[in-house]
């Protein structure tokens, strides 16, 4: 009788822990809004290294790529603005996120930058006929340098330290670099071309919200997530 007892215990703790679950989820809103930049973003510089190295020079029969510190819209849209929630108390869900996907394709990183997960696996390809080698220069994380052949298997990295911008690099073309932030909870985004972000499934609460760009530094607002979700806004300019 007691061995029963405990069994509906558990199945009874399980079931209410479900319900929980799904009511936070239900009442989770969405953090939404739009990034944008005032005035004449500095100029891009072409990357002139690529023309003495035959391999990459010939993808480029014309005109060579450029840096892309600012991708600013014709309306003004700026994207790879890191948005995120800070002080959340909520538990990285990194190891059962999907992989984020870096490729090396052109003799660039692609794309530029990411956001991941503590835990979270972040796969890179070689997409180039021609060998790389990724090299990460992290702050709080362990330094990791992989050749990878054209053609050769991906490459998988994980981070278990949050980290901003945590660069990857590769130093047979030193003009390629990647930027990936880290974080300890699913409470982030990345701006896009049109300028848009949404941190989904925000549980209902007062939350501190940032926005990093890695050339025009962070701007912090208070908002309140409800049930219907909430929108906040953020402006850079070149100081």
């Amino acid at each position: 009788m007691l061995a029963f007892d405990l069994k509906l215990m558990k199945k009874s703790l399980l079931v209410l822990t479900s319900v929980c679950c799904a009511l936070q989820l239900v009442s989770a809103g969405d953090l939404t809004g739009t990034i944008t930049f005032k005035g004449t973003p500095p100029p891009e510089r072409e990357l002139a290294p690529i023309r003495d190295n035959p391999d990459c020079s010939a993808m480029y029969p014309g005109a060579l790529p450029k840096t892309k510190f600012y991708v600013v819209g014709s309306g003004g849209e700026l994207a790879d603005v890191v948005v995120y929630l800070k002080g959340v108390p909520s538990a990285s869900t990194g190891a059962s996120a999907p992989p984020a996907v870096l490729d090396q394709k052109g003799c660039l990183y692609m794309p530029q930058l990411l956001a991941v997960q503590t835990g979270q696996k972040v796969v890179v390809k070689n997409s180039d006929p021609c060998v790389h080698n990724v090299h990460t220069r992290p702050a709080a994380n362990p330094e990791a340098n992989q050749v990878q052949m054209p053609g050769g298997a991906d490459l998988t990295f994980t981070f278990d330290k949050p980290e901003p911008f945590l660069k990857f690099q590769c130093d047979v073309h030193p003009w390629m670099f990647a930027w990936i932030s880290v974080f300890d909870h699913p409470y982030f985004a990345v701006s896009g071309a049109d300028g848009k972000f949404t941190i989904k499934n925000v549980p209902p609460g007062k939350y501190t919200v940032e926005a990093a760009h890695r050339k025009l530094g962070v701007q912090t607002a208070e908002v309140e997530v409800k049930a219907e979700g909430a929108a906040q806004n953020f402006s850079f300019g070149v100081k």
